[in-house]
C-alpha cells in the first residue's frame, strides 16, 4: 500500500471499501467520510462561489446529499475526491443556472512546472493549495510543505523523515508529481451537466 492520506482511507481500495460501508448503512462510515473529505468539498466550492460561506455551507450540502443519494454512480475507478469535487461543480452550476448567471471560471494551475520549480507558484490562493494537498497521500504533502511552504532543504527533510538524502529527494519528486495531477484533475473537473459517475469523470479529465 502507498503512502496513507491524511484524515482516513485514500487508497483506491481503502474508498471502495469505506463506500460500500456507507452503501451499508453503517454509521461511522459516514464519520469517516465527513471528516475525511468535507473540508476539501468546502475549500473547493467556497472558492468558485466567491467565498459566500452560507452559499458554500447549502451547496455542500446538496452535494452531499445528492452523493449519498446515488454512491452508486462511484465505482472505484477514480479517486473519491474528485468524483465529490466534479458532483460538487454541477451543483454550482445548478446554482448560477437558476438565477441566470454562468460561474466564474477558475484557472488553477497549468501542471507544467518541472524540475525542483515550486510546483504551488501557479496556484491562485492558499486555499488551492491546501485543496490540491488534500488529494494527496500525507506523506507527500508533508514533503511539498516542508520543500516549499517552509522552505527546508533536502537535508533537513531527510532529517526529518529518518531517512537517506536518495530516499528524501525520491520522494519529493514523486510528491511533485503527485502535486501536479492532483492540480490538473481540480482544475479540470466542474463540467455542468448531470450528476457524474466516475467513469465518465475519469473520460473528461483526459487529455
Amino acid at each position: 500500500m502507498g503512502p496513507e492520506r491524511r484524515g482516513g482511507p485514500r487508497s483506491i481500495e481503502e474508498e471502495r471499501t469505506l463506500v460500500n460501508e456507507m452503501r451499508a448503512g453503517r454509521e461511522s462510515a459516514f464519520d469517516v467520510f465527513t471528516e475525511s473529505y468535507i473540508p476539501g468539498l468546502y475549500r473547493f466550492a467556497r472558492r468558485r462561489l466567491h467565498d459566500d460561506r452560507e452559499l458554500t455551507k447549502d451547496v455542500v450540502q446538496s452535494t452531499v446529499c445528492r452523493v449519498i443519494e446515488n454512491l452508486d454512480g462511484w465505482r472505484g475507478e477514480a479517486p473519491l475526491f474528485t468524483w465529490l469535487c466534479a458532483c460538487c461543480a454541477n451543483e454550482i452550476a445548478a446554482h448560477y443556472r437558476r438565477r441566470g448567471r454562468r460561474p466564474a471560471e477558475v484557472e488553477l494551475v497549468d501542471g507544467t512546472a518541472g524540475g525542483d520549480a515550486d510546483p504551488t507558484e501557479r496556484l491562485e490562493s492558499a486555499e488551492l493549495v491546501h485543496l490540491a494537498l488534500d488529494l494527496i497521500p500525507a506523506a507527500y504533502a508533508r514533503a511539498v510543505e516542508w520543500r516549499y511552504v517552509e522552505g527546508l532543504d533536502v537535508p533537513e527533510i531527510a532529517r526529518r523523515l529518518s531517512t537517506s538524502y536518495k530516499a528524501a529527494e525520491s520522494l519529493l519528486s514523486r510528491a511533485r508529481a503527485a502535486f501536479r495531477e492532483a492540480c490538473r484533475q481540480l482544475s479540470r473537473v466542474g463540467e455542468p451537466g448531470r450528476l457524474p459517475d466516475d467513469a465518465a469523470t475519469e473520460a473528461e479529465m483526459a487529455p
